[in-house]
């Protein structure tokens, strides 16, 4: 019962988004579309903010299911550009109302899952350390988001296949010699 509700107040958080600005969104407003009491919704989220951050990280899970390898990164990129396309309301009027570094934060999360997944797979049985497949991962994980904000800013015009495809090409072999390097060191 509780995923139910959860996915209820997503379910009318993005319809409301089509309407108004996330800032202009009440808790009144959330509970009366969904028909869930106030309490029941402080039970779950303490506030809308807390509420959004668990929709992106949720849409973030759906959008990765089992694309966290090296032979299927290339389709987990394509994923996180669809999961955002098909929330482009929603992402745009967060990106507009509250911050970039929201967006950032969900956009790290999201890819940082799918480039630790890979850095570990490639790193199994190499000489290098959890700190440095994390600092691999994030590294690759600040140009993606770099690149996917600015897709956002300039109004997700650009045909999303086009960037993955020169994502794939700029990162070809890169992650598996960084990880190379790192187990090579002196």
């Amino acid at each position: 019962m509780s995923n139910t509700t959860k996915y209820a107040l997503e379910t009318s958080l993005k319809k409301l988004l089509l309407q108004k600005p996330v800032d202009k969104i009440t808790i009144s407003d959330l509970t009366n579309d969904c028909g869930i009491s106030r309490m029941a919704f402080y039970y779950h989220f303490k506030d809308i903010y807390d509420l959004i951050e668990w929709v992106c990280l949720e849409d973030a899970r759906r959008a990765l299911q089992g694309k966290k390898t090296y032979d299927t990164w290339q389709e987990g990129l394509q994923q996180i550009f669809e999961a955002v396309i098909e929330n482009k309301p929603f992402i745009m009027n967060v990106y507009r109302t509250l911050s970039r570094e929201q967006i950032e934060n969900y956009l790290f999360k999201l890819t940082h899952s799918l480039l630790i997944g890979v850095v570990e797979e490639k790193s199994a049985g190499l000489d290098i350390t959890e700190e440095e497949m994390a600092f691999i991962a994030d590294f690759y994980k600040y140009g993606f988001v770099g690149i996917m904000l600015d897709w956002i800013k300039d109004g997700m015009k650009e045909d999303y296949g086009d960037i993955t495809d020169k994502l794939s090409i700029t990162l070809k072999g890169n992650i598996a010699n960084s990880i190379q390097n790192f187990s090579l060191r002196p």
